[in-house]
């Protein structure tokens, strides 16, 4: 490929890759923050129908946003925040391939000696298998306790940056842990949350009851995408301060720290 037409297609995907990912981010803490105000309204015992609305200030004008319990417009009407999602990863997925699949930065001989083919089948084999692992365990025992389920969160974290900073350049294991990391917010929006809000908008539609767990579950999807979200700009970012964070002797305990320090911060933006 000639160099010049690599470089265009890597700056255009690479702004869509971002700026997709700030639009999907951005709704993703705004709808967060947003359940949280109504919980608190709810759990205010002299709430009144009035004070049940969170009321907003923005470009000129005043916005009342209420949470309803029913659908009051046909399914067709409802806004649906899924495309930037989907967007934003498969641009970053032309990205990994394009950088590091097609390019030269992913294998270190002085890491280890191995073939591209070779790295290529651990890079994805570790995406796919980040994601069920996840799964998995949010749907066991393990996810119904945010503290057992964040130990082992920051285990599986560290042996993953472990193992990858032994296998690929360290720059290249940034970027697929930062890959599990988008690859398990972008399924948990199309195979956990969507179908979701499918089945409770379909119910709503009929005039039937609908899971309460279903809203519980997404909820729970939803909020570890915050959590992922911080992490993943971090461990984008690190590829422009390689003596500080890749290319350190210390490289994957930094990753670690940097991923323990997005989630702290996530619990800040959240609560902010």
């Amino acid at each position: 490929m000639n160099s010049s037409i690599r470089e265009w297609l890597n700056l255009s995907v690479r702004w869509i890759h971002v700026f997709a990912g700030i639009m999907w981010v951005g709704q993703t803490y705004y709808f967060t923050w947003l359940d949280g105000q109504f919980t608190k309204l709810e759990k205010q015992a002299d709430s009144t129908a009035a004070a049940s609305k969170v009321w907003m200030v923005h470009s000129g004008g005043f916005y009342s946003v209420e949470k309803q319990k029913s659908l009051g417009v046909t399914p067709e009407q409802v806004r649906w925040f899924r495309w930037e999602a989907l967007i934003t990863w498969l641009a970053g997925v032309f990205l990994l391939v394009l950088v590091y699949y097609l390019g030269d930065g992913l294998i270190d001989s002085d890491v280890a000696d191995i073939s591209k083919q070779a790295g290529i089948a651990i890079g994805a084999v570790a995406i796919v298998a980040g994601w069920i692992i996840y799964d998995l365990a949010v749907r066991s025992p393990l996810g119904k306790s945010q503290a057992a389920f964040t130990g082992f969160g920051f285990v599986m974290t560290a042996a993953a940056a472990w193992g990858l900073t032994h296998v690929f350049s360290g720059r290249a294991a940034y970027i697929h842990v930062g890959a599990i990391f988008g690859t398990i917010m972008t399924l948990n929006v199309w195979m956990r949350i969507l179908p979701a809000q499918r089945k409770m908008i379909a119910a709503a539609a009929a005039g039937d009851k609908f899971d309460a767990s279903l809203g519980t579950q997404a909820k729970l999807r939803s909020k570890h995408n915050t959590f992922l979200a911080v992490p993943v700009v971090f461990l984008m970012l690190s590829n422009h301060y390689p003596v500080a964070t890749y290319g350190s002797h210390y490289n994957w305990e930094i990753m670690l720290a940097l991923v323990v320090a997005g989630w702290i911060a996530a619990k800040f933006i959240r609560e902010f």
